[in-house]
């Protein structure tokens, strides 16, 4: 069971959720997903009775808890509980219900195997390799994507050496490079592609992953030679590796007529290889 398949098994039994664009997350109503999991008839008192059990156990999840107004069963906006893919799945862990097990079991699963991937990294793009097979990517993409991994992997290490900060640091100059190469922000090629969770990068054509490839290894190579001291002159460096690919994108543009930068997502660009090929059969 995928974190994907989980929301989708919530939104099946009619969870009220929320997607927030800005933060990128969904989130969930907490009596909701506690009456599906406990079949409980007061999803309410059983959520209160929870909050009191997890901060005796010194568990911070209740205190992280916002609220949003959502739709309630007379049909008025109402403030409930909500909480976010983490946070639920955290709490689930709190429900003794058969029902839960499933998501239990998943969660065990994870953690055992992000253990065994912290002891040997190989098994990480193992495991990566079979999930992309399932998903139906063909071989030839799924090799130029676990590259593409590698590459950025060198480059966040190059960023860790000058000092780059996680989290809104890296996006920031993730961002200076996307857009300096493919002309959108990152939430905005998001936006074209009409994703939310889902990861860009494996919403990519070939071509537009081997581009984002050039981008991110230029930035790391201009940067191990410049040696940035402040994250400014790391964000000069994240523009100009990008621009580099820019240039590339734009003659291929140039020679072929056809814009790289496509908003077709995964499922689509499966689609259409699909149409295409039941036209040449015809």
């Amino acid at each position: 069971m995928t974190k994907e398949t989980a929301i989708r098994l919530f939104q099946n039994q009619r969870v009220r959720v929320f997607w927030d664009n800005d933060k990128e997350k969904w989130f969930f109503s907490i009596i909701d997903v506690i009456g599906v999991l406990t079949g409980s008839r007061r999803p309410r008192k059983y959520w209160s009775d929870l909050k009191g059990k997890l901060k005796s156990e010194g568990s911070e999840v209740s205190e992280k808890i916002g609220q949003l107004k959502m739709k309630s069963s007379d049909g008025k906006m109402r403030m409930t509980d909500v909480a976010n893919t983490e946070q639920i799945l955290r709490l689930i862990q709190s429900i003794p219900s058969p029902k839960a097990e499933p998501f239990k079991i998943w969660l065990a699963k994870v953690g055992y195997e992000r253990i065994e991937e912290t002891e040997d990294p190989e098994k990480a793009f193992d495991r990566a390799m079979e999930t992309y097979l399932k998903k139906g990517y063909s071989v030839n993409w799924i090799n130029q994507r676990l590259k593409s991994i590698e590459v950025r992997k060198e480059l966040t290490d190059e960023w860790d050496v000058r000092g780059v900060k996680k989290g809104l640091e890296y996006a920031i100059l993730t961002d200076e490079i996307t857009k300096a190469w493919a002309g959108l922000t990152s939430k905005e090629y998001k936006d074209l592609k009409d994703l939310k969770k889902e990861n860009l990068r494996d919403n990519m054509t070939n071509l537009e992953l081997v581009l984002n490839m050039l981008a991110e290894a230029t930035t790391t190579e201009i940067s191990k030679e410049k040696k940035p001291k402040t994250f400014l002159e790391s964000k000069i460096i994240a523009k100009q590796g990008g621009t580099i690919a820019g240039n590339t994108r734009k003659e291929i543009e140039e020679k072929t007529g056809k814009n790289v930068v496509t908003p077709l997502n995964a499922k689509e660009l499966e689609e259409k290889k699909n149409n295409e090929a039941k036209e040449i059969e015809e």
